[in-house]
């Protein structure tokens, strides 16, 4: 009996020290799958970039606002659904979300409507819902706020920072989006329906959250509903549709403040879209003269400009230059063949004068 017990103990032994080994083998091979995954992506990242950082030392830069109006097509697929559908939720209850939970911050909207992303500017979530109206409920450490109280239907709008830049790096010309504002449409009480006033709610930076719009879907079309990206590309591929508003400039002053009336406003609109329009075609039929032209608008331009000659064109000097030469080589041409001519006609023994030459005397 003692016999069998000590063989089945060795049995039993043998077996354990023979799984050890057997499951440290196929957790080693789980550990080097997911490595060999991770260098997967890492590579993937590395040759598809999805995002280009802004350099820090851009030839030339232009920074834009606009405003997007929801109501309009281009820029439905950014409202809709008002109410979430399963996991379609439209981007503002993206937003509303992320925020209550933490998982990215937002920063006070102030009275100039430049974005400040300094820590001292960064907005409570709490202050947010009483300022706006918005009920809620306070649950030990957490906010509680209903689906129906979110105020996704009343946000009709955005304003966007975009930064158009020229890369002399790459020699490639970007423009990206830097920040996002929802802006709250609200009747001044709730029984007036004629003004609507128009409440910017906080600025997000983008790079914040283009991770989480890059997981959610939007559709892109009203006759194929199969056609859909994610909010990240509809950004990204500048889908929206935008009138500006304000760009970044010395005196921080809208387009409103200097244009007085509506058709001087969209005559100032056009002239800087076309502005980008010119600067982004010039870059790609001229190379090589682009970042000639990227330099135009710098301070080291506008230094010392008086006194400078002035230089003509490129052609003007090429041609003008051109013709200088031609007219000497034909003067000179002239004169050897008139040398030749007059020597050709003292040594054939012709009826030509003589040849006088006049030396410089030195005194």
């Amino acid at each position: 009996m003692k016999k069998i017990l000590f063989i089945l103990m060795t049995l039993t032994m043998a077996g354990t020290l023979a799984a050890q080994p057997q499951k440290s083998r196929v957790q080693n091979n789980r550990t080097a799958a997911q490595k060999t995954k991770a260098a997967t992506s890492d590579r993937a990242s590395l040759m598809f970039p999805t995002a280009v950082d802004v350099p820090e030392d851009p030839a030339w830069r232009r920074d834009i606002y606009r405003s997007i109006d929801l109501t309009k097509d281009e820029n439905a697929a950014l409202y809709y659904p008002v109410e979430p559908q399963g996991t379609q939720v439209n981007l503002f209850t993206l937003l509303f979300q992320l925020l209550n939970t933490g998982k990215i911050p937002a920063y006070e909207y102030q009275l100039d409507g430049i974005e400040n992303f300094a820590q001292s500017n960064r907005m409570h979530f709490k202050d947010m819902l009483e300022r706006q109206d918005i009920f809620y409920e306070v649950d030990g450490n957490s906010i509680k706020v209903a689906q129906g109280d979110i105020p996704s239907a009343e946000v009709l709008s955005y304003y966007v920072k975009e930064s158009s830049y020229y890369d002399q790096n790459t020699a490639t010309y970007h423009s990206r989006i830097v920040a996002l504002c929802p802006v709250l449409h609200r009747s001044a009480d709730e029984f007036s329906y004629g003004d609507v006033q128009k409440r910017p709610l906080f600025w997000v930076k983008y790079d914040d959250i283009k991770t989480y719009l890059s997981g959610h879907e939007v559709m892109t079309s009203n006759l194929n509903n199969a056609a859909r990206m994610s909010m990240d590309d509809f950004f990204s591929t500048n889908h929206y549709k935008g009138e500006i508003y304000m760009t970044t400039n010395m005196q921080n002053k809208s387009l409103q403040q200097y244009c007085a009336t509506d058709s001087l406003l969209k005559k100032e609109q056009t002239r800087i879209e076309k502005e980008m329009t010119d600067f982004e075609e010039h870059i790609w039929k001229e190379p090589v003269d682009s970042l000639e032209q990227a330099k135009k608008d710098s301070i080291a331009a506008l230094a010392n400009t008086k006194g400078r000659r002035v230089k003509s064109p490129a052609g003007a000097n090429s041609s003008s230059s051109s013709a200088a030469r031609t007219s000497r080589r034909g003067s000179s041409a002239a004169a050897t063949k008139k040398e030749k001519s007059s020597s050709g006609g003292s040594s054939g023994g012709g009826s030509g004068a003589p040849r006088v030459s006049v030396r410089r005397q030195r005194h």
